[in-house]
């Protein structure tokens, strides 16, 4: 299998703030990984770099059989696929929902002149019923809940095909209702074979998906734990990278984790 990332020794620094400290990483084309950690732990600063919307300060990073600082990015970002609350922001409220998913063929925010054959609105119709969003697509994405709008953007993510999708915190913001709806989602993109390579960022360990096979775990920019998912995802680990002991659970294909707390003898 090839590598769709391919990091070595990756620091990022803002200032006298090191965001992420010489982090070593790859991900192989068939692989589906969450990234976890607590606030600060530079998860999002981590998919900022995979995503080509920033430069290492130190360190490569390969991407797609690129290397940053080496290719244009303008010709990078089109071949991955990416959600996040910033590119959400930036989403038009009055959109009809079928122009926010197809318009990710020209890679623009908000539809203009722009024309679109019946490809290219079949694959947007398509993406959407596999996402659960196809009977919204005459809605504007204003209107929608929050758990609509991700999986929205899920499937705009999707429309270039790309070669790698990158998914910060999707679930933030969600009631229980919405968490699983997406969760389920993002089961059924895991188990297909054509979907690609997948990065997840999250807090939470219930938020992982059955059919993701690895985990990288972030505590203060710098690795804790990396590999295959049931090796990392372990009270210990978890434990050090939240810098509290836990308790983990593990049920039909799904993690729960809680703070283990102490009982009074007497």
């Amino acid at each position: 299998m090839a590598a769709v990332l391919e990091f070595a020794d990756v620091t990022v620094r803002r200032g006298q703030a090191t965001l992420i400290d010489s982090i070593s990483w790859a991900v192989e084309d068939d692989e589906r990984w969450v990234v976890l950690g607590p606030n600060g732990a530079g998860k999002t600063t981590l998919l900022q770099v995979a995503s080509a919307q920033i430069h290492p300060t130190s360190g490569v990073a390969g991407i797609l059989d690129e290397v940053l600082g080496t290719v244009d990015v303008f010709d990078l970002r089109p071949r991955i696929g990416l959600t996040s609350a910033a590119l959400a922001e930036r989403i038009p409220r009055h959109e009809v929902v079928h122009d926010v998913v197809v318009s990710a063929s020209y890679g623009v925010l908000g539809r203009w002149r722009e024309e679109y054959d019946d490809l290219d609105h079949d694959r947007a119709a398509d993406l959407m019923e596999e996402v659960g969003v196809r009977h919204l697509r005459s809605r504007t994405f204003g209107t929608l809940s929050e758990g609509e709008r991700k999986r929205v953007q899920i499937a705009r993510a999707l429309m270039t095909d790309p070669e790698l999708l990158l998914l910060d915190e999707p679930a933030a913001g969600l009631d229980l209702g919405g968490r699983e709806d997406l969760v389920s989602t993002l089961n059924v993109l895991a188990m297909d074979e054509d979907s690609p390579a997948t990065v997840l960022v999250s807090h939470h360990v219930e938020e992982i998906p059955p059919g993701f096979t690895h985990a990288l775990l972030l505590r203060e920019g710098a690795v804790v734990a990396s590999g295959p998912l049931p090796h990392v995802i372990t009270e210990e680990n978890l434990s050090r990278t939240f810098g509290m002991p836990l308790l983990l659970s593990h049920h039909d294909g799904r993690y729960a984790a809680r703070r283990r707390t102490r009982h009074r003898g007497g």
